[in-house]
């Protein structure tokens, strides 16, 4: 008779260590999908935000990397093949072989060709106002990384605030009697949400500061090719004021 009470004994204590188990299991099973909607709705939406200023900015990196090839911008051997035309004087072949290959070099040396006339100082104006156009139109396609890497810790900082304001809700709805399962689900929506910002804006600004100085090393490079293929019209004596005034 002694034995059925050690039995029932025996039997309570499994029962209270299997329940830790069952729980722990549960915890395992936590998947991708209750992280997203762990936060509520208000939660999922702010995730799916983050979601897209990611797939925008990662179709922005792609841009810019097939963008800002050397061979887009400066194609191999039209600087040299200007200056040869116009050591010649055979203004139609500078012409053309800046035609044939469009180029942002290309653009500013076209640019130059049309001021020719006027002497080299509207040439060197000419190519520097086409410099400064370049670059602009260039720069305005990165500073999109740059807003996506500005906006994204913005749009987590707002999950971090509403998951906040709810787990505070919830401590005010209980009159102060909330414990740490009623808290979790605010706070793990801020954490989350706070977290989703910042892996999506730590790489957008590493993008944006990355192509930012190509596009700086590039523009130089034109630059200084513009000025190496456009020499010769220095050299050349400027047209009269009567020419001009036509």
């Amino acid at each position: 008779m002694m034995l059925l009470p050690q039995l029932s004994n025996l039997l309570f204590l499994a029962q209270e260590t299997s329940a830790p188990a069952e729980d722990t299991n549960a915890t395992e099973t936590t998947g991708l999908l209750d992280v997203i909607l762990s936060g509520g709705i208000t939660g999922a939406l702010i995730l799916v935000v983050l979601l897209a200023l990611s797939f925008l900015a990662a179709y922005l990196v792609f841009d810019q990397v097939m963008t800002l090839r050397r061979q887009e911008i400066l194609p191999d051997g039209l600087s040299e093949a200007v200056r040869q035309a116009l050591l010649t004087g055979n203004l139609a072949d500078a012409d053309a072989a800046c035609r044939r290959k469009p180029s942002v070099l290309g653009v500013v040396l076209l640019s130059g060709l049309t001021e020719i006339d006027y002497g080299w100082r509207e040439v060197e104006k000419a190519t520097e106002d086409a410099l400064a156009e370049q670059s602009a139109r260039l720069m305005r396609r990165i500073e999109y990384l740059s807003v996506i890497g500005n906006i994204a810790p913005m749009v987590g900082l707002l999950g971090t605030v509403t998951g906040m304001i709810f787990a505070f809700q919830q401590v005010a709805a209980t009159s102060g009697a909330a414990g740490a399962g009623d808290l979790a689900e605010g706070i793990y929506q801020a954490l989350v949400t706070t977290v989703g910002g910042l892996i999506v804006a730590i790489p957008s600004l590493a993008a944006y500061a990355v192509s930012r100085n190509r596009v700086d090393t590039l523009i130089a490079d034109v630059a200084y090719q513009a000025q190496h293929a456009l020499i010769p019209i220095k050299r050349r004596p400027s047209a009269p004021p009567a020419a001009r005034r036509k």
